[in-house]
């Protein structure tokens, strides 16, 4: 009797941990959301359609919808495949640890299937808007996945490489709209090329500890110093002159008035500031308003080239 009851309470035990241990649907959203990162892909998003709608002449919803769609998946195919490759590193992170590969909640064949599919989706509708949007799709996702994200544990000229599919987005909605690659799009491509410096130095300032513990090199000369931050500076001034070049109207048809070209300059003028005070402090605060600073600027500048244009 003794030894059915033992039996009978450790199947119970066992039942009830199995219960607890299965997978949520909710678990399972949230697992994909951070496989994908949403957040990271609504904001490429976001700057995708921006960019269509400073070259579209007339606005076609449908063509959006697809930049849109095409974007998001573009994004997140590049993170699940960055993921699977960085798993045994974002396990050595506190930031990464509870990703859903170094965690174990998800395995790496799931995560390449979404990733492949995402691809496979993502090239396919960006083809249907345009061949050369499948063609700077297919860029990103290779730089991203083939070249960056390797060269991170190798040397601190990933970020370079980095920078250069993190800029597509911005020019992929000109292309989107205009069918041609011009000196308008690559205007564009070079105000999120440089501006990628700024922000992603920020972040790696104040992740140094953790990406140094994981062999990640993403600060210039692998030093969170002085040197780092004047290199900062020095890209966030050529972020500025770069935004507020289309006044003198050697960009094409990209064109801005002399007042939105100011108010532009504030902007930048801010980043300028918390860069500055970084290398006065080389505290953690003054990088991390920096690296807030960079986000509102490379969110609130499309928009004021957008109503700029439609003041036209």
């Amino acid at each position: 009797m003794e030894y059915l009851c033992r039996n009978f309470l450790k199947l119970e035990v066992n039942s009830v941990s199995s219960v607890h241990t299965k997978p949520s649907v909710k678990s399972i959203v949230k697992d994909f959301k951070q496989l994908t990162k949403v957040g990271l892909s609504i904001s490429v998003v976001f700057t995708s359609v921006t960019g269509y709608l400073l070259g579209a002449e007339t606005i076609d919803y449908t063509t959006i919808i697809l930049l849109a769609l095409g974007g998001y998946l573009m994004v997140g195919a590049s993170n699940a495949f960055n993921q699977v490759i960085e798993k045994d590193i974002d396990a050595v992170m506190q930031r990464t640890k509870n990703r859903p590969l170094p965690s174990g909640r998800m395995s790496t064949t799931v995560a390449l299937t979404i990733a492949t599919l995402f691809t496979i989706a993502g090239i396919t509708i960006l083809y249907i808007i345009d061949p050369k949007c499948a063609l700077f799709g297919a860029i990103s996702i290779f730089l991203y996945t083939s070249a960056y994200t390797p060269l991170k544990a190798v040397t601190p000229l990933a970020v370079f490489v980095g920078a250069i599919p993190g800029a597509i987005p911005f020019m992929l909605g000109w292309v989107a709209a205009t069918g041609k690659f011009g000196i308008e799009a690559g205007f564009l491509f070079m105000i999120q090329f440089f501006w990628q410096f700024p922000h992603f130095w920020a972040i790696g300032w104040l992740q140094f500890e953790e990406y140094n513990k994981a062999g990640l090199h993403m600060l210039p000369m692998d030093k969170k110093d002085k040197g780092a931050v004047v290199q900062i500076i020095f890209y966030t001034c050529i972020m500025i002159l770069m935004s507020i070049a289309p006044v003198l109207k050697v960009t094409g048809d990209l064109y801005i008035y002399p007042l939105t070209a100011v108010i532009i300059l504030l902007l930048g003028l801010l980043m300028l500031y918390y860069a500055i005070q970084l290398y006065k402090t080389e505290k953690n605060t003054d990088a991390r308003k920096l690296m807030l600073a960079s986000v509102f600027y490379i969110t609130i500048v499309p928009i004021i080239y957008v109503v700029d244009k439609f003041l036209h």
